[in-house]
């Protein structure tokens, strides 16, 4: 799903969900564990009985359901890749084969019952993601989207226009270039950014903002870019991958910010930027000249980044920093997904 932008789907054909992403898997597991202990309360009155029936339903639930949602990890792709009405039978009918598969494994209970329940359980479950859906997304989240985006622009802006008027005068033609440069930035800034875009892109960003920020800081800001060389296919595979709109340029403006602005020494900020497995990897790196002040400062950034990666990824990216031996560090991990995927 490379938009949060989802489209409507017709009423009576429940949107499917990414059934590869760990958020909607982890909310299947406590969903159906849910209904069963619903369905287990109803049943059973007698408190000394709970607990040995509890056991029971354990045994006889979590095979069939770990069957399920293995099933429909590697079924997902060409599931949501077909009419809802097409998928939401598929769906069902690897519920049935998972739960018939498993029986004989378990014991006790009506093949039919089981069945039955399994059906009633899996509508619970897209129930759920359909209303999920519908009322959180795009509306929502689109709008929550546009929020935390606008928060990222003023103070890149006034600190970019603020670098050209200082050396409008004294280099005409510098200031020129800057400009056009502040005009590209302008033009990426005022998109609605609810697509995911290739990293290449964002990349490119930063180095705008990076050429804008020395007109300020001059030799005291150096930015070093650990990524595979540029013209091999790791490179270009790198590049390809889709991020959220403003994902580093946040990050690097806060490390000008904090770690090199405030020094009259020069820094130096480190991105190292790498793919592992089906993970893509990113952290930024930099001087701190008061740590306290550096976390206090770059609270609001981070939440708006964990935000939105929450916001198009769920529970499969994360953001996580740590400040040590006089150098802050940002890591963002989520999933690698291609241009040409």
């Amino acid at each position: 799903m490379e938009s949060i932008n989802q489209k409507p789907v017709p009423l009576g054909a429940p949107a499917l969900p990414d059934f590869r992403n760990l958020g909607v898997i982890l909310r299947v597991l406590v969903l159906v564990n849910l209904f069963a202990l619903a369905t287990l309360l109803v049943r059973v009155d007698e408190g000394e009985r709970l607990l040995a029936e509890i056991v029971l339903m354990a045994g006889r639930l979590e095979l069939p359901l770990l069957l399920v949602v293995l099933l429909l990890y590697l079924a997902s792709p060409g599931l949501r890749k077909t009419s809802p009405r097409i998928a939401l039978g598929g769906l069902l009918a690897l519920v049935v084969f998972a739960v018939a598969l498993s029986y004989p494994l378990t014991e006790g209970g009506s093949l039919f019952r089981r069945l039955a329940w399994a059906m009633a359980a899996a509508m619970i479950c897209l129930t759920y993601f359909d209303y999920r859906s519908r009322r959180y997304s795009p509306a929502l989240a689109e709008a929550r989207l546009q929020a935390l985006s606008a928060r990222i622009r003023p103070h890149f802006l006034f600190n970019s226009l603020n670098g050209v008027l200082g050396v409008i005068r004294s280099d005409p033609r510098r200031a020129e270039r800057a400009l056009e440069e502040l005009a590209d930035l302008f033009r990426v800034l005022m998109r609605e950014n609810r697509e995911l875009v290739p990293l290449g892109d964002e990349v490119a960003l930063c180095e705008r903002y990076v050429d804008l920020e020395r007109l300020r800081l001059d030799e005291r800001l150096a930015v070093r870019w650990e990524l595979p060389a540029p013209g091999t296919p790791a490179h270009a595979e790198l590049m390809r991958a889709r991020v959220p709109a403003l994902l580093l340029q946040p990050l690097l403006e806060n490390a000008v910010y904090h770690g090199i602005e405030p020094s009259s020494e020069p820094g130096e900020v480190v991105v190292r930027i790498e793919r592992r497995g089906g993970e893509l990897r990113l952290e930024v790196d930099n001087p701190v000249c008061d740590a306290e002040r550096h976390r206090a400062g770059n609270r609001m950034a981070l939440d708006n980044i964990r935000e939105r990666l929450m916001l198009f990824f769920d529970l499969e990216a994360g953001l996580d920093s740590e400040c040590g031996e006089g150098r802050y560090r940002v890591r963002i991990r989520l999933p690698y997904r291609s241009s040409k995927a």
